[in-house]
């Protein structure tokens, strides 16, 4: 059996976080905060009618598919969460009033209507800090081989809210750090088929979320993607956005601010697949 290279980050997965292959010096790191909807056997669904588990309440609808196969064509690595956000939102810092939803999106979260501060802790230490943990510890193997990574995070976002349309197909964010930001919302722009949002529908100047943690504090290079659910609800458009993202990431890699080295001859082809968490 041939030994791991020394760049590389090997599979792993636990209750609370999966990371996916990749080379450690490919100057990447992806991200994907809101993967799953699941729930830790304890908890059932909190409470909840399993119909509003599928609602973008819960995770971010069609971002983990898109996540892996964007891993997979690039050869990089990520971290992805597994438990659903309304048990506790990772892209939250852990002061952030809105870390345990009690009320999301006109939907009571009777698991969340009474929270001890002992199950506050709880949650925290096995749910939330696990994955900032993994993100240090992949982001450190990237840094000693002497690549410093960007950080690329994959968010997806409702077609409409409170009844208005989105018009943008996709939304780039950041806060102070342009160097990744700027170069894809370009890049998307370019496309000349998409309405590209730039900190729309959010703005990403969100102290203590996941970017500001291990992007602005660490001083790497980073931005979030949003997709509109509507594009990445199936196979097809997961897989389209996937090779979108890997066909402009390529493209970015001749930046020297961003040390990139993704190299589309290296890429094995994953047309049509996924990972599901």
């Amino acid at each position: 059996m041939q030994k791991p290279s020394e760049s590389s980050i090997e599979p792993s997965s636990s209750d609370t976080v999966s990371v996916l292959p990749g080379r450690a010096d490919a100057g990447l790191l992806l991200l994907c905060d809101h993967a799953g909807n699941a729930f830790p056997p304890e908890y059932g669904t909190l409470g909840l009618p399993e119909g509003q588990l599928r609602r973008h309440i819960a995770y971010d609808i069609g971002a983990a598919e898109v996540t892996g196969q964007l891993s997979a064509a690039l050869r990089v690595p990520a971290v992805m969460t597994r438990y659903s956000r309304l048990l506790i939102d990772p892209n939250r810092g852990e002061d952030d009033p809105t870390l345990i939803m009690r009320l999301s999106d006109g939907a009571i979260v009777p698991g969340n209507r009474v929270l001890t501060a002992e199950e506050r802790e709880k949650r925290l230490r096995l749910y939330h800090r696990p994955y900032h943990e993994a993100i240090g510890r992949v982001l450190d193997r990237c840094l000693a081989t002497a690549v410093t990574p960007a950080i690329l995070s994959v968010h997806s976002f409702t077609e409409s809210w409170k009844n208005v349309s989105r018009p943008w197909h996709a939304g780039v964010l950041w806060d102070r750090d342009p160097r990744l930001a700027v170069p894809l919302l370009e890049a998307l722009h370019a496309e000349n088929d998409l309405i590209v949002g730039a900190n729309e529908p959010y703005a990403g100047q969100l102290e203590g979320d996941t970017l500001w943690q291990h992007g602005t504090r660490r001083g790497l290079a980073h931005a979030i993607v949003e997709i509109r659910q509507d594009l990445i609800r199936d196979l097809a458009g997961q897989t389209a956005w996937a090779e979108r993202l890997a066909r402009i990431m390529r493209t970015l890699a001749a930046r020297a601010e961003l040390q990139l080295d993704i190299d589309a001859a290296d890429a094995p082809s994953h047309r049509g697949q996924t990972r599901r968490l």
